[in-house]
């Protein structure tokens, strides 16, 4: 297993923040050579702990300008439920995150679309017409002062 200390915590970090960068700028930002930073690199990768690396996305630019969370509670509480809920979910390509939670509700969804319309269409067309859905409570995005996810 790999010993998570503070320079790999560091490195995870530094690689949160721009995955695309060089070894050699990794390593001069964390204070290592290049060669072990690299292995500590690899023996994240391979254990696991980076899973990959991606793209930031611009919603924007992508004609993405609705944004919102979604709270979504199952009227029956079965395993069966939540497995045809998930399976429908995974289908909808605005559901952009998809999390099973604790409290009240069973699901926070992350919703992207075009415009409000476009999400109206999704809430009453998609989410609407699934049998499991109870509740569903939107909670739009105003503005996000602070976004670290990759």
């Amino acid at each position: 297993m790999t010993k998570m200390d503070d320079l790999n915590h560091r490195i995870l970090r530094e690689l949160s923040r721009d995955g695309r960068q060089t070894n050699l700028q990794l390593a001069d930002r964390v204070g290592l050579s290049p060669s072990a930073c690299l292995r500590r690199v690899q023996e994240m990768e391979r254990a696991g702990i980076i899973k990959g690396y991606r793209a930031v996305l611009n919603p924007e630019k992508l004609g993405t300008g609705f944004i919102a969370y979604v709270t979504v509670g199952l009227n029956t509480h079965t395993k069966q439920a939540q497995e045809a809920f998930e399976r429908a979910i995974a289908r909808a390509p605005q559901v952009r995150e998809c999390h099973n939670i604790t409290g009240t509700v069973e699901y926070l969804l992350r919703v992207e679309t075009a415009d409000l319309p476009s999400y109206k269409h999704w809430h009453t067309d998609v989410l609407g017409v699934l049998p499991q859905v109870q509740s569903v409570t939107t909670f739009v995005v105003m503005g996000s002062p602070k976004d670290d996810r990759a």
